[in-house]
C-alpha cells in the first residue's frame, strides 16, 4: 500500500466524516485505477461502507448503522444488507439480493432480484424470511475505480462515490445465502 492508501484507510476506519476523503479519493483513483481484467477476484468478499457522497441517510456510514455489501463473482451473486450494529443487528436487516456480471474493466453490471426484511433464526424454524422479487426497471452497476486486498471505491450507476473496506469477521455465506433460498 502506498503513503496515500494507506492514509485514506486510517481516516475510513476512524474518521469516516472527514472533509478531506472526496479529495483523497479523487487522488487515489487517478493514482491506482483498478483493472478488473486483473483485479476481478479481489471483489470476493464482504465490504463495509465507511463513506459515500450520498445525501440519503442509509447511504451514509452512521456508527449505529452496519451497512454491508457482500460480492461473489463465483457465483455471481451479490446482496446489500443495512442493520443495526450491535447485538440488535441479529433481530432483524433489510436485504436485497442480486446477480452480478463483470461486462468490462471497469463495470460490474448488477441485477436485483429479491429484497426485503431478514429476521433473527428460531430454534427449529431457521432464520424468518420476509423477501419478496423485485422489478428492476432500469440498468445498474458499480464502476471499479480503485481495488485491492482491503479498499474497494465504487462509482454506482447514479454518480453516487462509494469506499468501502473489507471485513475478515463476516462471510460471504451468511449474507448472500440467506436470502437467496
Amino acid at each position: 500500500m502506498t503513503n496515500e492508501q494507506d492514509a485514506l484507510v486510517s481516516l475510513l476506519q476512524r474518521n469516516p466524516n472527514d472533509k478531506s476523503i472526496a479529495g483523497r479519493i479523487a487522488s487515489l483513483e487517478e493514482a491506482q485505477p483498478a483493472d478488473l481484467n486483473r483485479d476481478a477476484p479481489l471483489l470476493d468478499g464482504v465490504w463495509d461502507l465507511r463513506w459515500s457522497s450520498s445525501s440519503q441517510p442509509w447511504l451514509r456510514q452512521a456508527p449505529w448503522l452496519e451497512n454491508l455489501q457482500a460480492l461473489d463473482l463465483k457465483q455471481n451473486k451479490g446482496c446489500n444488507l443495512l442493520r443495526l450494529r450491535g447485538p440488535l443487528g441479529t433481530l432483524g436487516a433489510i436485504s436485497v439480493q442480486a446477480t452480478l456480471n463483470v461486462i468490462n474493466s471497469k463495470r460490474v453490471e448488477v441485477k436485483f432480484c429479491k429484497g426485503g426484511w431478514l429476521g433473527p433464526t428460531l430454534p427449529g424454524l431457521g432464520p424468518i424470511k420476509l423477501l419478496r422479487n423485485v422489478q428492476q426497471s432500469f440498468p445498474a452497476w458499480l464502476d471499479i475505480t480503485v481495488l485491492n486486498q482491503q479498499l474497494r471505491i465504487y462509482r454506482g450507476n447514479a454518480g453516487t462515490t462509494f469506499a468501502l473496506l473489507k471485513l475478515d469477521t463476516v462471510e460471504i455465506k451468511d449474507l448472500i445465502d440467506q436470502g437467496n433460498d
